[in-house]
């Protein structure tokens, strides 16, 4: 009996590990664990960046919009009740390209009389609501985009902007 007795007392002592084995044991997990997570997101992250390039060419940037601004210009208005009514006014063109405005500078003359002639046809209270300057500036669109040369193709004017609007 003396026998059985000190091989069953070894084997509850072997079996049971000790509190540093389950702390080794713990931190070894915890590490792998931490090791499958990292591989799992470059694995990932990789995937995703090598493709993101691709994707990024395949979009073309839209140009940045080129902005002129035009001398200020003072017009008398129309008026019916017999007053002197003036409008001082400053524009700022969006165009698409350096071309469109090299386009325009060149015409310049031209697109400055025949703003002049639209904005003196006017009347001052058609251009005091908010409406009116907005009908105002796809007008001013309209007649700086029009050739010079009637074989020639409309500028492209993104948008006419004020940068000065005084009616007097």
């Amino acid at each position: 009996m003396a026998t059985t007795t000190a091989t069953q007392q070894a084997a509850p002592q072997g079996a049971q590990p000790g509190p540093l084995k389950r702390i080794l044991l713990i931190v070894l997990i915890a590490i792998l664990a931490a090791g499958a997570a990292g591989g799992g997101v470059w694995f990932f992250m990789s995937r995703h960046a090598a493709s993101a390039p691709a994707a990024a060419s395949a979009l073309p940037l839209p140009a940045a919009p080129v902005y002129y601004a035009l001398e200020p210009m003072t017009v008398n208005l129309q008026s019916d009740d017999g007053e002197a009514h003036y409008l001082r006014i400053g524009l700022t063109l969006k165009l698409d390209s350096q071309a469109t405005q090299d386009a325009l500078v060149a015409h310049m003359p031209e697109i400055r009389s025949r703003v002049l002639l639209a904005l003196s046809n006017k009347h001052p209270s058609d251009l005091a609501p908010l409406d009116g300057k907005r009908a105002l500036a796809g007008e001013l669109a309209t007649i700086i985009a029009q050739p010079s040369d009637p074989r020639a193709t409309p500028a492209k004017v993104d948008d006419v902007l004020f940068t000065e609007f005084v009616v007097q």
